[in-house]
């Protein structure tokens, strides 16, 4: 295996990535909270791990994939009070929570599939995780890092910041935390505004709820994952993922928890991918400005001028590195539809190509650079680089400009088929339609048989007139060393 460098978010460098038990691999990655469809914001993480994911697994390791389903705790802005996301959609629909949670939990596994994510390992929901959830609360009122109040439990945090440094990865001092605290409702339960919740006591009126020592309640939004991941992935586990909106107080508040209640730290590398913004503004359901996965491919949102294909889409996320800013606009989607038709047809053009006596080009440096970008951080557009510029020399040996021997357009089908199909996870955006494939490539054939019988007879009118057909529909002819080829340029 080569050794792979990974950003670490807690120590803000590139380090080594070291598996604890090699071959094996635990990765947490926190998934959607289920109320609603899911936007190209949701797309961002779910393709970016499952890039980590890919590679991970090609290298060897055997990798145990957790993606947790928020459908409990997670209250309005993020908060210690408001109403459940789950819940509020529930009551506005008059469905049970759990109606809702199934409902988009489907749709939500819909969109990943076109979107060709590979599925987790485990994908538990934090409504069938409560029992663990009250017995870390439990854990952690006994390390003396929470408190009760009023049927609720709040964690310590200036307590907990004595021992430990609270704030390490947001980079956020205590003293910061506590003045940036707005006043919300129920704050005077707690000692100081930076605690949050553990167990909130439910409200009359709340509908998703559950017994515990503590009386009625409903756990902590935070809490979900610390005892999601430690059932799963063990005390201390490899890697954890996410969005870069996470990291604070998220991600900060699940380091406190598991430190309090295991007395050491549970991740050893912290990954974030960044935001997908529009105009320079995080994309999120919370501000109103997003766009829904189900609204790119049918092209149906005003901001939109048509519809992109999942692979699209997919596509567009993988061109930036994943800690990059992902800013939206039809131009930006209109260059990956390109782009990523470019590398289809280049795949689909080696894969004509006829084998020479010897080369004249150069290819062997190839896959060497590609493992290369991906043990770099999983540099994506690196990688896409390092293919675009074997496209070229793919359209060379096409023209007839340049040769390659059997061995090397071996390997060089195997690295395509490797870094464009297992890795980055493309493929043709219209596969579900294979038929229709196989019926098109049919008539192709039969064209390009009678224009080539032309020629011969040097009909050179009806040769240009079947070209020049084609073309109208956006199908380009071209003759090479190695006979016709053909593309569809939509």
């Amino acid at each position: 295996m080569d050794t792979i460098r990974l950003y670490n978010s807690l120590t803000r460098r590139k380090e080594d990535f070291v598996p604890l038990n090699p071959p094996f691999v635990g990765l947490y990655v926190c998934g959607p909270t289920v109320y609603g469809d899911a936007h190209l914001g949701h797309a961002r993480p779910a393709v970016s791990f499952d890039l980590v994911y890919r590679f991970l697994r090609d290298q060897g390791y055997r990798v145990r994939y957790v993606r947790n389903i928020t459908d409990v705790g997670h209250l309005e802005n993020d908060a210690d009070d408001g109403e459940d996301k789950v819940a509020k959609k529930a009551r506005l629909e008059q469905l049970e929570p759990m109606e809702v949670v199934q409902h988009y939990t489907d749709r939500y596994h819909a969109d990943m599939e076109r979107l060709n994510v590979l599925k987790p390992a485990i994908e538990p929901r934090a409504s069938g995780h409560i029992i663990e959830q009250i017995e870390m609360v439990k854990a952690i009122l006994k390390s003396g890092f929470a408190y009760e109040a009023g049927g609720s439990v709040y964690f310590d945090v200036y307590k907990y910041s004595q021992k430990y440094p609270y704030g390490k990865l947001s980079g956020r001092s205590i003293d910061e935390q506590m003045s940036g605290q707005r006043a919300l409702d129920g704050q005077h339960e707690k000692r100081h505004p930076a605690d949050f919740a553990l167990w909130k006591k439910a409200a009359p009126n709340h509908i998703m709820r559950w017994p515990s020592p503590w009386g009625e309640g409903f756990p902590g939004w935070h809490l979900e994952c610390s005892a999601m991941s430690a059932k799963y992935l063990g005390q201390t586990f490899d890697i954890h993922g996410g969005g870069m909106d996470l990291l604070f107080p998220h991600h900060e508040c699940e380091i406190a928890q598991s430190n309090a209640t295991f007395g050491k730290e549970a991740v050893r590398y912290w990954m974030h991918n960044n935001m997908v913004t529009i105009n320079g503004q995080k994309m999120g359901k919370s501000l109103g400005n997003f766009i829904t996965l189900r609204e790119f491919f049918d092209g149906s949102h005003q901001a939109l001028q048509k519809a992109y294909d999942p692979m699209t889409i997919r596509f567009f996320i993988l061109q930036a590195h994943y800690r990059s800013t992902l800013d939206f606009s039809n131009e930006a989607l209109e260059g990956a539809e390109k782009g990523l038709r470019r590398l289809l047809q280049g795949h689909e053009n080696l894969n004509r190509l006829e084998p020479s006596d010897r080369s004249s080009v150069d290819i062997t440096a190839l896959p060497g650079l590609c493992k290369q970008a991906m043990c770099d951080d999983f540099s994506s557009p690196t990688l896409i680089a390092h293919l675009f510029d074997a496209i070229r020399v793919i359209n060379a040996v096409s023209d007839g400009k340049e040769r390659l021997s059997a061995e090397d357009l071996e390997a060089l089908r195997d690295c395509f088929n490797k870094y464009i199909h297992d890795i980055l996870g493309l493929k043709a955006p219209d596969q579900g339609n294979q038929p229709y494939r196989e019926i098109i490539g049919g008539l192709m054939d039969v064209l390009l048989d009678l224009r080539q019988e032309a020629r011969k007879n040097k009909d050179w009118s009806t040769s240009d007139k079947v070209r020049d057909a084609l073309h109208e529909l956006k199908i380009t002819v071209k003759d090479g060393r190695d006979g016709v080829t053909w593309t569809l340029d939509l």
